[in-house]
């Protein structure tokens, strides 16, 4: 499965969609990126004149791309046409350390801490463009097919 029908089988849409781009993947993480449009539907209140990604959205990130992408590449064989992927955030513990702004890019980077009982949880890091620590943490999802 390649990057393209991993984000066209993530059960998520515009405009809560966080994932342009997987640059790598293997069984054991997956890194991919996204560019925080100026216009996101966020930034209209948080907060006034100076409008910042929440912390919320950042873990929504690196969730999207971190633990359901890595999870979809890891179900391949149970996915069809007619055999969708389910997911549900079962825990997060993120610390954040600089702020994102709107246009910037971000990489986040995940490293699979285990896949069981269709319980995945990763290490999770994001990045920005001088390849500072934005956040990180370890986030849990249940994947079912």
């Amino acid at each position: 499965m390649n990057s393209n029908q991993i984000i066209i089988n993530l059960p998520y849409q515009k405009p809560f969609l966080f994932v342009d781009e997987l640059t790598e993947i293997s069984e054991n993480g997956i890194s991919g990126n996204y560019t925080f449009k100026e216009n996101e539907f966020f930034y209209e209140g948080h907060f006034k004149q100076n409008p910042i990604t929440p912390g919320v959205i950042l873990t929504e990130t690196m969730a999207q791309i971190g633990v359901v992408c890595l999870g979809v590449f890891l179900l391949k064989d149970e996915i069809s046409s007619t055999k969708k992927p389910q997911i549900a955030l079962t825990s997060n513990n993120v610390d954040f350390y600089l702020p994102v702004l709107p246009k910037e890019k971000v990489t986040v980077i995940s490293e699979k801490v285990y896949f069981r009982f269709n319980k995945l949880k990763c290490k999770v890091k994001m990045m920005n463009v001088k390849n500072e620590l934005v956040c990180r943490g370890t986030i849990s999802g249940m994947l079912i097919v």
